[in-house]
């Protein structure tokens, strides 16, 4: 079934919100997810210790670069998804991971030094795509964008991305209050309470139309996959 990774080796590029929210809802769809928690802040593992994580979601932490080849294999063969949260940094786990994956979501923010994880991110894809003879889908995802309008330093980030030729999502992650509230709150973004929690609906809007576009990425790169075949 798709692997799915998220990585970037600069910390703090919405990882982990990203792969949370893609999880949450293929869960709320039915889907069978597996969340491999390879980073060390242990952020979606913390998250499934509170209450209301549905059974269809199972996490796996403490994988190491020894093993997380064969736990990538091995939940892929038991589950309709996986996704892996990465730690932030370029390391033979996360090239491991690269390597098996279906998709990889390059989270950035509009910011230059995210714009350069992204693109060491890029590079060491690159090399696993030679390793491997296979072309690995990929594309970068905006995160914490801002609802009302678009920074200049994020314009610049989306100009450089587009004058290379690098994939990007159409929809990228607004910075919503509910995004961060799941972490607190525990369960899927559909049972955060509006009436705590600000614009829940324009938060599962979002996180809709991104997991639509991550669905169709994995449908688009399956395709060449079966014409080869």
């Amino acid at each position: 079934m798709p692997v799915i990774a998220f990585a970037n080796p600069k910390g703090g590029a919405g990882k982990t919100t990203a792969a949370l929210l893609l999880a949450s809802e293929l869960a709320s769809k039915g889907a069978r997810v597996t969340i491999i928690d390879a980073d060390p802040e242990r952020w979606i593992s913390q998250w499934g210790r509170l209450p209301g994580k549905p059974d269809t979601i199972r996490i796996v932490e403490g994988v190491g670069e020894e093993d997380i080849v064969d736990v990538i294999a091995d939940e892929a063969a038991a589950t309709q998804f996986v996704i892996i949260d990465l730690e932030g940094t370029a390391s033979l786990m996360v090239a491991n991971a690269v390597g098996m994956s279906d998709l990889v979501v390059i989270p950035t923010q509009g910011g230059s030094m995210d714009a350069k994880g992204a693109a060491k991110m890029i590079k060491l894809i690159r090399n696993q795509e030679r390793m491997t003879r296979r072309p690995i889908a990929h594309a970068v995802l905006m995160t914490r964008i801002s609802a009302a309008v678009a920074s200049r330093a994020l314009r610049n980030v989306r100009a450089q991305l587009d004058a290379a030729g690098i994939p990007m999502f159409a929809n990228g992650i607004v910075e919503r209050a509910a995004f961060r509230d799941i972490f607190d709150y525990g369960g899927l973004l559909a049972d955060l309470p509006s009436a705590e929690v600000s614009n829940v609906d324009k938060a599962r809007a979002n996180a809709r139309a991104y997991t639509a576009e991550v669905v169709a990425r994995l449908r688009d790169a399956a395709e060449p996959a079966k014409g080869v075949a």
